[in-house]
């Protein structure tokens, strides 16, 4: 028996000297030191002895027992030492590297011309009021001097729901309600969304427009020729020239298109505007003798595709990021 725990002695130091990692020690543990282990059977096998013989054998047992469980747990902690700093250094953050990025988003372009167009026309002295998407047929068509067979009540053009009730085709309801409740004198504009049947490159279903409204004692269209002059030289933040033609429109009475001279030399069309005709004066109780007023209206796509400089008014609202980065 000396012999063999001898030998027993020299092979498990040399495999837990050599051990590398602390799966490959339980291991060893348990075939040393296991119930069926190589030491447990030494000390199974004690009875064999004469009584003389297993007091001497079983301290030697023990000693090894001793000696290899020690070995074991000084093993365990290098090992365990070491498993730490290998994780540590492969999950370490290197602080000298930047800082990840965190894309941040921005505003659309045509909100940000809206805000743009508001904040000039508040800064004018204009209201801004907002009214309801889903109008009924006397606020966008009737209060408005539009009449019965004019062709943007056709079914071809607006957005019904019955015979009384649509998708606004404009924003100049917002100005017929602003006067049931406020009266006159009046100076407010009218941002919003509204519907029209119509898509190509320059038109959508869906699009916004901003409408202006001011009436007053002794209003004239030198006023609002003013008053468009100051708006387009601040939007586009130089003097622009500008051009009046002679147009129509149902509720207003003289009426006019207005061009802007481009850089090219080319004249584009931006919005369309008028005296307030005085039937849609009559139409809410104000006296037309007395009172007088001008009116506006000028589509935001149009204006951000003129400023930009963009072909397609689709581009807006096909959700590609790497057109709306462009503007932030």
């Amino acid at each position: 028996m000396s012999d063999s725990l001898s030998d027993l002695s020299s092979k498990s130091i040399q495999e837990i000297s050599e051990c590398s990692n602390l799966k490959e020690l339980e291991l060893l543990r348990v075939k040393y030191l296991g119930k069926k282990g190589a030491i447990t059977k030494q000390l199974k096998a004690l009875g064999k002895l004469t009584p003389s013989e297993r007091p001497k054998a079983g301290q030697k047992i023990n000693i090894l027992k001793e000696k290899v469980q020690s070995l074991i747990d000084a093993r365990k902690i290098v090992l365990a030492d070491a498993s730490i700093q290998e994780k540590i250094e492969s999950s370490s953050i290197d602080v000298t590297l930047s800082g990840r990025k965190n894309n941040r988003g921005n505003i659309h372009p045509i909100s940000s011309i809206l805000y743009e167009i508001e904040s000039i026309f508040h800064n004018s002295g204009f209201r801004v009021e907002d009214g309801p998407e889903i109008e009924d047929e006397y606020h966008n068509f009737t209060a408005l001097n539009i009449p019965e067979n004019h062709p943007a009540r056709a079914m071809h053009d607006t957005f019904y729901f019955n015979a009384n009730y649509l998708l606004r085709t404009h924003t100049s309801p917002i100005q017929i309600r602003s006067m049931e409740t406020h009266g006159v004198p009046i100076k407010v504009i009218a941002p919003g969304k509204v519907y029209r049947r119509d898509s190509d490159i320059t038109h959508t279903p869906m699009f916004h427009q901003i409408e202006g409204l001011v009436i007053d004692k002794d209003i004239n269209f030198t006023h609002l020729k003013g008053m468009l002059h100051q708006f387009i030289n601040t939007f586009y933040k130089r003097d622009m020239e500008l051009r009046f033609r002679p147009s129509y429109f149902p509720f207003t009475e003289p009426s006019a298109e207005v061009d802007i001279l481009s850089k090219d030399g080319s004249w584009l069309e931006i919005l369309g505007c008028g005296m307030v005709h005085p039937k849609v004066l009559e139409n809410l109780k104000i006296d037309p003798e007395v009172y007088t007023g001008y009116a506006f209206g000028m589509g935001v796509e149009r204006l951000a595709m003129l400023r930009h400089e963009i072909k397609d008014i689709r581009l807006f609202y096909e959700n590609d990021l790497h057109f709306l980065n462009q503007f932030k």
